[in-house]
């Protein structure tokens, strides 16, 4: 029988519960929202910059979606769900590995306009709260290190596209501590990256 990762669960629920509350701050102003409420996609290009375990990681890549809302002039708080993937040829769970991290994020971003221009810079920092599976090259799951908390920053410009649509390029780094046990075997795994992204925001 599996046993239950009573650490994690007890980890888990400072989160869920900012969720909820994210939730419903959310849904107590949508009446009244005009143009605060944003959905943006931002698909990436990663490049770690370190070994993960012991293994070279080859450049991966990803996706993230987030709903944002924006409850000053500029600033506002945002909560999504992220997927990242990497492959190493060589890795200390065998040949060809791919090593797949998702979960949550949840955070603050503030976006401001530079002047009369079109464009405006952000930022966004916060928390995740993420797991890292292993794969072998027939997509079997060979290993899973359980969710944990991390942290992300990012930095961009956004570029308006008319009134409710913005596109933005941006730079972000991520960090994630965790560990992978396969038997009586403990890894410490550390999978830190940069991440190139180019998101696409609607506002309503």
């Amino acid at each position: 029988m599996k046993k239950i990762n009573h650490s994690n669960a007890k980890l888990a629920k400072p989160f869920f519960t900012a969720i909820l509350c994210f939730s419903l701050v959310l849904f107590a102003h949508i009446a009244t929202a005009q143009n605060r409420l944003s959905l943006t996609l931002r698909p990436s290009v990663n490049f770690a910059t370190e070994k993960l375990g012991g293994a070279d990681l080859k450049t991966g890549f990803g996706g993230e979606l987030v709903l944002a809302y924006r409850f000053m002039p500029h600033l506002g708080a945002y909560a999504g769900w992220g997927w990242n993937k990497f492959n190493a040829k060589q890795s200390f769970l065998g040949a060809d590995t791919d090593f797949e991290e998702t979960g949550y994020v949840l955070g603050l971003q503030f976006i401001h306009p530079i002047g009369e221009s079109i464009f405006s810079y952000v930022l966004r920092g916060g928390a995740i709260y993420k797991h890292i599976e292993s794969e072998d090259a027939e997509g079997k799951i060979m290993a899973d290190t359980g969710h944990g908390w991390g942290w992300q920053g990012d930095i961009g410009l956004s570029v308006s596209l008319g009134e409710k649509i913005q596109l933005i390029p941006n730079i972000r780094y991520q960090a994630l501590a965790r560990d992978f046990t396969v038997g009586n075997t403990i890894t410490p795994v550390d999978l830190n990256y940069f991440s190139a992204g180019l998101g696409l925001m609607w506002s309503f």
